[in-house]
């Protein structure tokens, strides 16, 4: 039951928020759910999904309780979540690493049916962490022979001018994210020795020219700071019994000028067997709930800018006006 519920009974105040005409009551063991009878049989349902998921050995956060409503509410009758969200990809250290809303699983279910999948949704929704988890999955049953991790080393909108030391000093703060989250999902211990024999690499996506990787699972984030020509580069970089996966978020793009790599490929792949476009949303988030509501606030005030600027663009055409190259840039890249 405190596995079911949560601190300070956390779970079923996520519970009783996804059905508001709905009253949970709790004494010992026992459920007494009351209410509007609609909403009283989705919450049993709900509650009966989730006790199955705790006895799968499954940890409950509020995330999975709002996903499992979602998906109990969008396919009926069909498998529950307590079936599509028990499987984990891996253990590291203690921690199932599993997916936990149907976007992630849908997600990583393409991983294993295509080569090259397009991971594209907003911050926290688990892009790159479920595509490194895939990727230690397929070393550590000799799927491939090697992990290949690289990103574009753009800054986020600041210009940090000469940075000290080595060349590898120079690169790895911005490639410290995918450090992290090897040291999460594999022995700390361990990672070094499979960094210095090559086993795992990570490397600037400008280190790619030229090279062909065969035998590989090759993971590119930040996707959305790539050009054209980049992506161009690195997606034929592909190899013999390969596997691709490409993350990005084409709403937080940080190139000084130009058109994100990752907003032209989905046009020109789109309909190419064996390539996959997986997009998530603000309800595959699995961060603070928070940072779910800021993309939908973004996403709103975007589309609020966009249409500012089509209703601006229209008075100027009626009048006999010209676009400017800065709102003709804002519109490609917006594409």
């Amino acid at each position: 039951m405190v596995r079911l519920l949560g601190p300070q009974d956390r779970l079923l105040t996520t519970l009783e928020r996804q059905y508001p005409l709905v009253e949970v009551h709790v004494r010992g063991n026992d459920i007494t759910i009351s209410g509007e009878p609609d909403q009283v049989a989705d919450a049993q349902r709900l509650v009966e999904e989730l006790l199955q998921m705790v006895r799968n050995g499954q940890e409950l956060t509020p995330v999975e309780v709002s996903s499992s409503a979602r998906i109990l509410e969008r396919d009926r009758g069909g498998v529950g979540p307590a079936e599509l969200l028990s499987q984990a990809i891996l253990t590291a250290r203690g921690k199932s690493i599993r997916p936990k809303t149907m976007g992630q699983k849908q997600y990583v279910d393409a991983i294993d049916h295509n080569t090259i999948v397009f991971g594209i949704g907003p911050a926290g929704t688990g892009k790159t962490y479920l595509a490194m988890a895939k990727a230690v999955q397929a070393l550590q049953r000799k799927e491939v022979n090697r992990i290949i991790l690289t990103r574009p080393a753009v800054e986020a909108g600041e210009r940090l001018g000469y940075l000290p030391g080595t060349l590898t000093d120079k690169i790895d703060p911005y490639l410290r994210p995918l450090y992290d989250a090897l040291n999460e999902m594999m022995d700390p211990e361990i990672v070094p020795k499979l960094l210095a024999a090559g086993t795992i690499e990570v490397a600037p996506l400008a280190y790619m020219r030229g090279r062909t990787l065969n035998d590989s699972f090759i993971v590119l984030d930040e996707a959305q700071n790539t050009t054209p020509e980049q992506m161009k580069m690195f997606l034929t970089r592909l190899g013999f019994n390969s596997k691709m996966v490409v993350t990005g978020d084409i709403t937080q793009v940080d190139l000084p000028m130009g058109i994100s790599g990752l907003q032209v490929v989905s046009r020109i792949l789109d309909r190419v067997d064996n390539i996959h476009f997986a997009t998530l949303t603000s309800d595959d988030v699995v961060r603070h709930t928070l940072v779910g509501r800021i993309v939908d606030a973004y996403t709103k005030y975007d589309q609020e800018q966009m249409a500012k600027r089509q209703r601006d663009d229209a008075a100027r055409g009626a009048g006999g006006g010209q676009v400017s190259e800065r709102d003709r840039r804002y519109r490609a890249s917006r594409r």
